[in-house]
């Protein structure tokens, strides 16, 4: 998926979800900006995620991010990779260890626009993350990366509390439930 195909992606991405659908302009926009895909964008730039789930749709894996101290979805920078797919899958393997993975969608699964605080010399900015649905086997073990704290396979009825009010992960659960009856 090159800068092209996320655009016509984006353009025609449809979701029930008001907030997430107000995204999408602004999701539109950045693909024309050359620096859309490197963090030295300041003001914002793109971000690829994958909400790793088991096969029976019961666990998602999530990672404590150890700079912003919270449960979430495994993902990174682009780092000028214009295919947030790849960069969603690479980051679950760096991030995760595990050789299990299987991408069930390639198309966008969730998008997200969060403001990341100020850490440092960079500056408060917005991340705008393109989320995919990737599957794994529960059952293999966990390697835990330099940029976690803590790496878990959740059940979903025990996600809403570990996440506290993010409403960006009960949304991805929420299309996960809803999504086991069209697998």
């Amino acid at each position: 998926m090159d800068r092209l195909s996320l655009r016509s992606n984006l353009e025609n991405y449809r979701t029930p979800f008001e907030e997430e659908a107000s995204f999408i302009p602004d999701f539109v926009t950045l693909t024309y900006d050359d620096k859309a895909f490197v963090r030295e964008r300041l003001e914002g730039h793109f971000t690829g995620s994958a909400w790793i789930v088991n096969k029976m749709r019961t666990h998602a894996l999530l990672t404590l991010h150890k700079k912003l101290n919270r449960w979430l979805q495994l993902g990174g920078h682009a780092d000028s990779n214009e295919n947030l797919l790849e960069v969603a899958f690479t980051e679950a393997k760096e991030e995760s260890g595990l050789t299990s993975l299987r991408i069930v969608d390639p198309g966008i699964f969730d998008i997200d626009r969060h403001v990341i605080p100020q850490k440092e010399d960079v500056p408060e900015h917005f991340h705008y993350d393109v989320r995919f649905l990737i599957e794994a086997e529960m059952n293999e073990p966990l390697v835990l990366s330099e940029e976690s704290k803590a790496l878990a396979w959740i059940p979903f009825d025990a996600v809403d509390d570990l996440v506290g009010f993010n409403a960006s992960i009960i949304r991805m659960l929420e299309k996960t439930s809803k999504s086991e009856i069209l697998l």
